[in-house]
């Protein structure tokens, strides 16, 4: 089969850190070893969470680690055109509404009363990210909202102005989730079902602010830099299913993905943004040479023998079958190797 493009895709709301840097040399010694294209894709739509100067310091953390990219660098918050056109496109073909339940009218008609099943996360239009590529750094990941949404505002108001009118909110758009249980495949990990409406029921394509929601933008930018693989982290695993629903709604092509496990801490509790103690930044400024970091990456991604090398050097031993199926856990003695 002919490789497809692949992306890098961190969001700059924070340091990237040793779970980032895993993440995103998998997914370029993924395509590298196959002669495919990588594209890099900033995910900054979260605007109140991207810090200034971190647009720039992301680039450097991945020029450091020895990554390139084809073609020039996509910034997500330039393309607001587009994601509006797939947020109109989906109301007037009925398949999304307008939506003014707040949070907290959410949480009470899920303590009331009812049959419906309680589910897992519902809004997936927040930030915490797993970076495009897993390892918990995304723009606009799943939010702090924990309950399925139980379809209050579906079938109630015929555009966005109506809602608006007939409530003084700003109303967010989500689409429309059939039921049933969702049959996808992800190439490291293998078969899985997920039933989106029994889950987390119609989720959220656009924000109350008109921003699009990472489950929107992600697709409609997978398409436009025609990505066909996509290696991120497992944590991202659940959002596949919804991702896959949006593209089928408007009609864009499925990526194929490779979920890969993270890196956590010796106790197992996965790497976050505000970590910033293994962060790249400090690891550069500490002067740490970039091939002993990637060398370390590679040996706990089944490539042994690994002393310190360049990541293009890997590229020809790379093999992702090969790659662990457990998370890596970062020991002291690990962070002593990398004199943190």
């Amino acid at each position: 089969m002919a490789a497809g493009t692949g992306r890098l895709a961190p969001s700059p709301t924070g340091h990237l850190h040793l779970g980032h840097a895993r993440s995103f040399l998998l997914a370029w010694w993924h395509a590298r070893a196959r002669g495919a294209q990588i594209v890099l894709r900033l995910e900054d739509l979260d605007v109140e969470r991207v810090k200034p100067g971190m647009i720039a310091e992301t680039r450097r953390d991945l020029e450091w680690l020895g990554l390139d990219w084809d073609g020039e660098v996509w910034v997500q918050s330039e393309h607001a055109e587009a994601f509006d056109a797939a947020v109109q496109q989906l109301l007037s073909r009925g398949l999304a509404y307008p939506c003014v339940c707040t949070r907290k009218e959410i949480a009470e008609a899920q303590s009331a009363p009812h049959d419906a099943p309680r589910a897992t996360q519902l809004d997936t239009d927040a930030s915490s990210n797993s970076s495009g590529n897993g390892s918990s750094t995304h723009v606009s990941q799943p939010s702090s909202e924990k309950s399925r949404y139980p379809g209050t505002c579906r079938g109630k108001y015929a555009t966005l102005d109506e809602a608006r009118r007939a409530t003084g909110r700003d109303p967010a758009v989500r689409l429309m989730v059939e039921p049933g249980p969702l049959h996808l495949v992800d190439e490291f990990s293998g078969p899985f079902t997920s039933d989106v409406h029994s889950e987390v029921g119609d989720f959220p394509i656009a924000r109350r602010a008109g921003a699009p929601a990472y489950q929107l933008a992600v697709v409609v930018d997978d398409a436009r830099q025609e990505v066909a693989e996509v290696v991120r982290g497992d944590d991202l695993l659940a959002s596949a299913a919804r991702q896959h629903l949006v593209q089928r709604a408007l009609r864009l092509p499925h990526p194929r993905w490779w979920h890969v496990p993270l890196v956590t801490d010796a106790a197992g509790t996965r790497f976050a943004k505000r970590s910033d103690s293994i962060s790249l930044e400090r690891l550069r400024t500490n002067g740490l040479d970039p091939r002993r970091l990637v060398a370390w990456v590679a040996r706990r991604s089944g490539i042994t023998s690994a002393e310190p090398s360049s990541a293009r050097e890997f590229v020809s031993r790379f093999d992702m079958t090969r790659v662990p199926r457990q998370p890596v856990r970062c020991t002291p003695e690990d962070l002593a190797e990398l004199g943190l």
